[in-house]
């Protein structure tokens, strides 16, 4: 156990791990350490199952309680063939947990004045994206809420648009390229460079970055493959807001801890602005969903080979962080979830959701 000594967390005792625990551990707690310890152990002896059924090497976790930091545990391995534990320094590629971080730094910007949420792109640009005229249509908001009408990814073909914008919402990691290339125009920074001056440093993210850097060469896990077969992680040589953050789960916590403050920016990106089901919606950024806990804040990633969930409530002031080195990764988080902060997720049938 790290970031607080096992004493200091049972010392919350029942009050405290009510974050950590389902109804049925619920139920074993009596407000004795005893019976805390014991809820602990039996999460940890679950997440290892879990990962023995499901051929998952290596997973890292990272707790927020009452909005701060109070539990992350890393489990397994990093390398199926070498064996090298997983640890709380261990990087994972985040896949797209890397929108919402930039997108909260795109809300920040709309704070400060420098970028406006409604008006064309076009308008910080040269010249048009694309020649379509709809590319006028395509503002910060619909770039956050994926209602740019683009696809998701249009390889190495120009962008094209499929549905006019703000008319129906479409999944785009393209959205959010076109809107980082307005970022880095409009602060004159590589998005990289951007992001450790604005949030990365003064967060104490300090393993964390959208390129490559030379010490992961030994802290990165390798990626596995269905059949649990190792691979390296992807090196990223220039950022991508979409998704080429390389991070811990403990730093990566920083985000929702910052999402959990009482500002109007941030209320923005938990705003429905385009509705998926009578249970999810989309905000700013965010995935959001109504629970029979109340509402959620949520997001997955997806690099193949590395797989990763994080939901919150601002509320609650609850949330986890869950990075897994394996194509399975996802399989678990549903379980996890449930054992962490309970309640039924609606998320987890979100159909872009690769299993």
């Amino acid at each position: 156990m790290s970031e607080i000594s096992r004493r200091r967390l049972l010392k919350q005792s029942a009050t405290a791990l009510i974050g950590l625990s389902s109804i049925n551990l619920l139920n074993l707690l009596a407000n004795s350490t005893s019976a805390a310890e014991t809820a602990i152990d039996n999460l940890e002896t679950q997440i290892y199952q879990l990962m023995r059924n499901f051929q998952i090497p290596g997973i890292s976790i990272a707790m927020i309680r009452d909005g701060e930091l109070f539990w992350h545990k890393s489990f397994g391995v990093k390398h199926q063939y070498t064996k090298k534990p997983v640890t709380d320094e261990t990087i994972f590629a985040a896949a797209s947990l890397s929108k919402p971080l930039f997108a909260y730094v795109v809300l920040k910007m709309v704070e400060r004045g420098e970028i406006d949420l409604d008006k064309p792109l076009t308008a910080y640009t040269d010249k048009p994206l694309i020649p379509d005229p709809r590319i006028k249509l395509v503002t910060a908001r619909r770039v956050l809420s994926h209602t740019t009408g683009f696809p998701n990814w249009s390889g190495d073909k120009p962008v094209w648009i499929n549905n006019t914008p703000g008319s129906k919402f479409a999944y785009s990691g393209e959205g959010f390229l076109y809107l980082q290339t307005v970022v880095e125009k409009i602060t004159g920074q590589p998005l990289e460079a951007y992001l450790q001056q604005q949030i990365l440093k003064p967060w104490g993210m300090n393993r964390s970055s959208f390129i490559w850097q030379p010490e992961y060469q030994t802290t990165a896990s390798y990626g596995h493959n269905r059949q649990n077969q190792p691979k390296p992680m992807s090196q990223p040589k220039a950022a991508s807001s979409a998704g080429s953050l390389r991070t811990t789960a403990s730093e990566y916590a920083q985000l929702l801890i910052a999402m959990m403050k009482p500002e109007a920016s941030l209320q923005q990106m938990l705003t429905p602005q385009i509705k998926l089901s009578d249970s999810l919606d989309w905000g700013l950024g965010w995935g959001l969903e109504k629970t029979n806990k109340g509402n959620f804040f949520w997001h997955w990633g997806d690099l193949v080979t590395f797989k990763s969930f994080t939901v919150a409530s601002k509320d609650l002031k609850t949330g986890i962080v869950i990075l897994t080195n394996s194509q399975n990764g996802l399989k678990i988080c549903g379980n996890i979830v449930n054992q962490a902060i309970g309640g039924k997720h609606p998320a987890f049938k979100y159909w872009m959701i690769d299993y």
